[in-house]
């Protein structure tokens, strides 16, 4: 079975894997890639996170008085998915519980992930379907790795993320994977300059901000934008941006619904602050976009 897809509009063609529905390319109709392309500082691309965003307290996922281990970001993002759609500017892949994921994770779910490409815009769409009798909690986010300098010889300072609406809340803290107590975000209102040093300490998480979009942009000297590219969402209701530390090439942008555990935080999964529970026979769809 083949392993990875492109599809292609006239401004933009992306490359789709079978392993973990994950987006592996991204280019412009210059054949310029916008995606990072793995490497040593961190070895994805853009994974899907599913059924947890970030980590649970001891890797532990609790569910009548049975415990489960899993991982960080969770198991879709290492999972093969199959194909159910593929033509020139799309590709569906799905991903259904098995026995393999029900000694993780015991609900029966269905992952659907809908790539989609029309002139400049790629579309992420995740669809989560509960075919069970119960209800289904789960928590799903997606984590677009960018190059960063968007711009070949463009200092990394000189690149600014500018939110679609003021933002004037907390971010919260993340100690050891989990999430400690709120913090002033790094910037006032709605520009934030970028700076490996805000990702000293992980990730900058914004529990509900107010944007729906936000806009990356390489500068000039002057300060205007040499390239730029909007990431929107709908159905998503945080955010993270993230980096690895000591300057590693990529910047990455992640809507995400539901974030890791809290500090002290440890009971029952469906009970977990931002973790949906979504009703038997029910289904809910997130979308994530990048416009250039």
């Amino acid at each position: 079975m083949e392993d990875r897809f492109r599809i292609v509009s006239d401004r933009l063609s992306a490359v789709v894997a079978r392993k973990g529905a994950e987006l592996v390319s991204l280019k412009d109709d210059a054949g310029g890639e916008l995606l990072w392309q793995a490497g040593p500082e961190w070895p994805r691309h853009a994974p899907v996170l599913f059924p947890i965003v970030g980590r649970l307290a001891g890797d532990t996922l609790r569910h009548e008085d049975k415990s489960y281990r899993v991982t960080q970001h969770g198991f879709a993002r290492g999972m093969q998915f199959a194909w159910i759609e593929r033509s020139a500017a799309r590709a569906v892949l799905a991903l259904a519980d098995s026995e393999a994921t029900r000694a993780l994770y015991p609900f029966a779910f269905r992952l659907e992930m809908d790539f989609s490409v029309e002139e400049g815009a790629l579309s992420v769409v995740s669809r989560v379907f509960n075919p069970g009798d119960g209800e289904l909690p789960f928590s799903i986010g997606a984590h677009p790795g960018f190059r960063w300098p968007l711009v070949d010889g463009v200092p990394k300072d000189r690149h600014v993320l500018e939110f679609e609406a003021r933002e004037t809340g907390k971010r919260r803290t993340v100690e050891g994977g989990l999430l400690g107590p709120e913090a002033p975000l790094p910037f006032d209102g709605e520009r934030l300059p970028l700076d490996p040093a805000l990702f000293s300490n992980d990730a900058l998480v914004m529990p509900g901000p107010r944007s729906k979009s936000v806009r990356y942009s390489a500068l000039s000297e002057s300060g205007e934008p040499l390239r730029s590219m909007t990431v929107s969402w709908r159905g998503y209701e945080d955010l993270g941006v993230w980096s690895a530390p000591k300057g590693a090439p990529f910047l990455c942008i992640e809507p995400w619904r539901g974030m890791a555990s809290f500090i002290g935080w440890d009971g029952e999964f469906r009970d977990k602050p931002g973790v949906v529970r979504l009703p038997a026979g029910e289904v809910m769809e997130f979308e994530w976009r990048v416009e250039i």
